[in-house]
């Protein structure tokens, strides 16, 4: 069997800017409605869930634990969702894909809002819990390779980068907008109403916020370069839509994406994740302020994303990457004591300073990514390296970081831990060749030759 080969030798033309623009649109709508339900899990653990959920053992530390438990059964679900949408999207394309998935974990996130709590129905709550944020979770697994190849696949090689960096900007406005909600409610009601039922409301509009994203969506154009593929591949009737194909041709591709993803993840759930957990129960700091603090940083991260990814096309991916890598190894040890003074202004500059760290390896993220692939397999080798990495990485991260402070009193062990994955993270970095400005068709093209190649070589033994 040969290698699909390229219809043209052309690359395809770019799209207008406007037409660029409604598909960075459609992309960031459907990605804020989908990581507003999935943070809004990771707040509502933080302050909520360990005791409405989960039996009284005397700790409130223990409660929590067991939340970010149930928390990381969404990361278990993600590298499953990945596998199955990655298939659906290299083989049907990326805006079916982007439909389900939105819909999917918007019903699972309104059905969190209505369940009862562990004093009605006992362990039937955590239960149904952990069922939803499996669902959750899968929908969201197979969510972010599709909304970022979107506008990757569509966008100019020159600035590949900064458009396909839009969509981790929607990131942040989803758990902007999470927090935001809880804010309010927090502000709104009494400490023991928002304990009881003032939470559900935000799970409550995710309904709401589903239909608007999925309305946009569903007027999205596929990139054409996908559909140049896709066509190709039917023709000549190539079994290249497998995760199992992106497994065997692109191994090295896949560990490089893991590697990448790391201590991404890693330092963005310690940051927004485990630093309410710290302030609240070692220094048994003010909700309201906590979130406030949190929605400062997520502006301040929206707006950076971007100019990190116009960055990496102008300085390359390498160095942006690897300024962010070092950059977080160095966050906790300023940050911790800066959160120890129970300044306000110094709690929300250490976590704004966290997140604009992170932004660094954020930003240039889909094109590194992107780049590593050839679009047949992109969807499915994309998905796999990221989402597997969730798993071991930020569904750990504040269970870990929270079993230790409990165990140690300390957050140095939480420091060391960050810099072991920076670590990680910048020998994936190093391992790269640079990508800056390359064409996914010459991608495409010489997976094409290196495949017809192999068939050659084969048939001539």
């Amino acid at each position: 069997m040969t290698a699909p080969t390229r219809a043209s030798g052309h690359p395809a033309a770019a799209p207008s800017s406007s037409k660029l623009k409604r598909v960075v649109a459609a992309s960031m709508a459907g990605t804020v409605v989908e990581w507003y339900e999935f943070f809004l899990y990771a707040t509502a653990a933080s302050l909520v869930f360990g005791t409405y959920f989960f039996p009284a053992t005397g700790s409130p530390l223990d409660g929590i634990i067991a939340a970010f438990v149930t928390y990381a059964v969404g990361f278990i679900a993600r590298p499953l969702g990945g596998i199955v949408f990655g298939q659906i999207g290299d083989r049907f394309g990326r805006k079916p894909t982007l439909q389900a998935t939105i819909i999917i974990v918007g019903a699972a996130t309104f059905l969190m809002g209505c369940l009862p709590g562990f004093q009605s129905i006992g362990y039937w709550a955590p239960a149904m819990l952990v069922a939803l944020r499996f669902i959750q979770g899968f929908a969201v697994g197979g969510e972010w390779g599709g909304a970022v190849l979107l506008v990757a696949e569509q966008s100019p090689d020159r600035s590949r980068a900064f458009w396909s960096s839009w969509p981790q900007a929607a990131v942040p406005v989803g758990n902007l907008l999470a927090t935001l909600v809880l804010l309010v409610s927090s502000w709104a009601m009494s400490s023991a109403a928002f304990l009881e039922w003032g939470w559900r409301i935000a799970f409550w509009l995710s309904a709401v916020i589903v239909l608007v994203g999925y309305y946009i969506r569903r007027n999205v154009e596929e990139a054409p370069i996908f559909l140049e593929a896709k066509a190709q591949v039917e023709a000549e009737k190539a079994t290249s839509y497998c995760v199992v194909e992106a497994l065997r041709r692109y191994p090295i591709g896949i560990v490089q994406a893991m590697g990448l993803r790391f201590a991404e993840n890693i330092v963005y759930y310690i940051v927004v994740s485990f630093t309410i957990v710290y302030l609240k129960t070692v220094h048994e700091y003010d909700t309201s302020q906590l979130l406030l603090a949190l929605l400062i940083a997520h502006v301040v991260h929206f707006a950076i994303i971007p100019q990190a990814g116009r960055l990496a096309d102008r300085w390359g991916r390498k160095p942006v990457y690897l300024t962010g890598a070092i950059l977080s190894a160095t966050w906790a040890f300023f940050a911790f004591p800066m959160f120890d003074t129970l300044n306000p202004v110094l709690i929300v500059l250490a976590v704004t300073i966290g997140l604009c760290f992170h932004a660094f390896m954020y930003a240039p993220q889909p094109a590194v990514m992107a780049e590593l692939f050839p679009t047949r397999m992109r969807y499915s080798g994309v998905s796999l390296g990221s989402q597997v990495t969730a798993i071991l990485a930020g569904s750990l991260a504040p269970i870990l970081a929270i079993q230790w402070l409990r165990d140690f009193g300390s957050w140095l062990p939480i420091a060391l831990y960050i810099v072991f994955a920076c670590i990680v993270t910048a020998i994936a970095v190093l391992s790269l060749r640079e990508t800056k400005g390359v064409s996914l068709q010459a991608i495409d093209d010489a997976d094409a030759a290196r495949a017809n190649a192999r068939t050659a070589a084969a048939s001539a033994a």
